[in-house]
């Protein structure tokens, strides 16, 4: 994916001084194409770095993280009070720096011609704890009598807790009758497959299938509001939300680090948008550099104008 949509030239990536070694990074799979578009350019101007990026989903890397496993921790919603303080029991200081946008988008097989929209009264039937919603019907009187097929993240995976306390109004609270995979690639393939399937991950994976997937508008309280560039950007898609890198701050004075974060927070918006999701205002990552350089530890939103 990545080596199609990237068309910078390399002069575009701003080479440090050399530098060498290895930077870890996990977390997200929502937040994982930027991350991997940027370790590839990264590389390509510091060959003798190393950047391992892996996929445990927010919340597994965090248990990494907060440990000292990893330098970085992609991350799909905003660090937690309880990962704060474990971090905080094993003396380690976190940076949390927002990267991009997101919007979870619900998305159905093409074939599927009855549903155009979705409220989240719809979703939270559908997706809520002990849901007893088996059929379309059982959404709507007006749709087919057939199985739905549910597709979504795991349990580590922060899409998958952001989404069900936007929807249900608890994080991680959802029915445990469907497919869950960390990998959003094993979700598209299974909707692809199904006319009757159904299914949420982030944006860039929407876009990155488009051809083979139907996209749904969701409706929270107002009209029902499709995820664009337009809407995720200003908020008015509901299911909107930042993406971050969280940096241990320790790991920050290693020269390979530091150098791999400055690249990230230099060329994320461009690589962003390259990969599917939406660019943040440039203030934001003006921000974003200020508070790493100046190596501001806590959580973005406890100090952060922008937010």
């Amino acid at each position: 994916m990545i080596g199609l949509l990237l068309t910078f030239a390399s002069t575009a990536f701003a080479a440090g001084a050399p530098v060498e070694g290895t930077v870890k990074v996990d977390g997200s799979s929502t937040v994982f194409p930027i991350t991997e578009a940027i370790a590839e350019e990264f590389q390509k101007a510091n060959p003798k770095v190393r950047v391992t990026a892996g996929v445990s989903g927010t919340g597994g890397g965090y248990k990494k993280f907060v440990v000292g496993e990893t330098d970085i921790n992609d991350a799909s919603r905003a660090v937690k009070p309880d990962e704060l303080k474990a971090a905080a029991g094993n003396k380690i200081e976190m940076i949390e720096l927002p990267i991009a946008f997101d919007g979870i988008s619900v998305v159905v097989n093409p074939k599927n011609n009855w549903v155009k929209t979705l409220s989240f009264a719809q979703l939270k039937k559908l997706w809520e704890p002990n849901s007893k919603v088996k059929t379309w019907k059982d959404l709507d009187a007006s749709w087919p009598d057939k199985a739905i097929k549910l597709y979504g993240p795991g349990a580590d995976n922060g899409t998958f807790e952001y989404f069900t306390e936007e929807v249900n109004g608890t994080a991680k609270a959802s029915r445990a009758d469907y497919t869950a995979s960390p990998n959003p690639n094993i979700q598209v393939n299974g909707i692809v497959a199904d006319e009757n399937a159904l299914g949420y991950f982030g944006f860039a994976y929407y876009a990155e299938n488009k051809g083979k997937l139907k996209i749904v508008p969701i409706a929270k309280t107002d009209a029902a509001v499709e995820p664009t560039a337009e809407t995720i950007e200003s908020g008015k898609y509901p299911l909107a939300r930042p993406l971050f890198i969280v940096v241990n701050k320790k790991s920050a004075d290693r020269p390979e680090v530091d150098a791999f974060v400055k690249f990230y927070l230099t060329n994320a918006k461009e690589i962003a948008k390259a990969v599917g999701y939406i660019a943040l205002p440039q203030k934001m990552y003006d921000d974003s550099t200020q508070r790493y350089t100046s190596r501001k530890t806590g959580a973005w939103s406890a100090g952060s104008a922008s937010h």
